[in-house]
């Protein structure tokens, strides 16, 4: 009975990730049958940048970022993942090791399939392959924006892009993890640079700080800030 629960919930879980999502049902069962559920405290590495690749991860609950470190130990958040998010399609699919070191924010939940049950998919379900390349796609377009915020916008630009693309209905919720200092390391900068960007911000009446919370007043102005078209 633990065993059909178990895969009930990686069913689940798995069926929140597009490509999952165009498996039918016998084939998704399949595949959570083999899933293995891991657990992660806050700080925990999942795994490291360089390590050989074993297998994909989906984020039942939780949070994690997975980051690169610069030769001096600096810290570049590539992008936080969260619940029916996967992570480590790039060292899976094309068989290298791990590109990115992935670090649990908070207590989290996943689901690992390893990389030859992956393959296998790849070989047989043109939906599932198709979803994967559009998957990656997007990825690579976030990546070529990430390199392009970082080499032409000025942090005060890159960190009113970021509060415009992460709020919903212009208020951006901060989770207990959600510091200055990952925001920096995310904007590719240290955190005195961000909390002066984010006083200049406030002063000028374009969003309002809280402590949970970063509220956009004026979002018209912070998409000039932004250098947004």
């Amino acid at each position: 009975m633990a065993e059909n629960s178990n895969s009930e919930q990686a069913a689940r879980a798995l069926a929140a990730v597009s490509y999952f999502g165009e498996l039918d049902h016998p084939t998704l069962k399949a595949v959570a049958r083999v899933a293995s559920r891991r657990s992660y405290a806050p700080d925990q590495t999942v795994f490291v940048e360089g390590e050989p690749c074993p297998g994909l991860y989906v984020v039942e609950d939780g949070w994690l970022k997975v980051v690169r470190m610069s030769i001096e130990g600096r810290e570049q958040v590539l992008r936080f993942v969260g619940p029916g998010e996967a992570f480590n399609e790039v060292g899976v699919f094309a068989d290298t090791p791990n590109p990115a070191t992935v670090v649990a924010l908070e207590p989290t939940t996943v689901w690992f399939i390893g990389r030859r049950t992956i393959v296998r998919l790849l070989e047989q379900e043109v939906g599932f392959a198709r979803s994967v390349v559009e998957s990656l796609s997007r990825r690579v377009l976030h990546l070529a924006s990430l390199v392009e915020d970082l080499s032409l916008r000025t942090v005060e630009a890159r960190l009113a892009r970021l509060l415009l693309e992460r709020a919903e209905r212009h208020t951006l919720e901060r989770r207990h993890w959600a510091t200055q200092a990952e925001m920096a390391a995310r904007l590719g900068t240290v955190l005195h640079v961000v909390n002066r960007a984010l006083q200049e911000l406030a002063r000028e009446g374009l969003i309002e700080l809280d402590r949970h919370q970063i509220r956009i007043l004026d979002p018209e102005g912070l998409k000039e800030r932004a250098m947004i078209a």
